[in-house]
């Protein structure tokens, strides 16, 4: 049984943005350094496991969804260990 829900979805920024707020929330007083970096580094590894799934590890399908080359692609997958 599926419960119809006309509420839209979240979008992506916002559960980005979500997520920061709590983790900056959390920081309880410490510094927060190098935030900017970690974000993408935390966003990135997902993104191109989620994306090389969805394209059944099609490189060149995967290179096209995302927007970059696929020797970027390449190093993404070694630099993530994702073979």
């Amino acid at each position: 049984m599926s419960i119809s829900n006309n509420t839209p979805p979240i979008t992506l920024s916002a559960q980005v943005k979500q997520a920061v707020d709590n983790y900056l929330k959390q920081l309880d007083g410490y510094d927060a350094t190098g935030l900017h970096a970690m974000v993408l580094a935390e966003v990135e590894k997902p993104l191109f496991e989620a994306t090389l799934q969805y394209s059944g590890y099609n490189q060149t399908k995967t290179a096209q969804i995302l927007g970059i080359s696929r020797s970027t692609l390449r190093k993404k997958i070694e630099q993530y260990d994702l073979s």
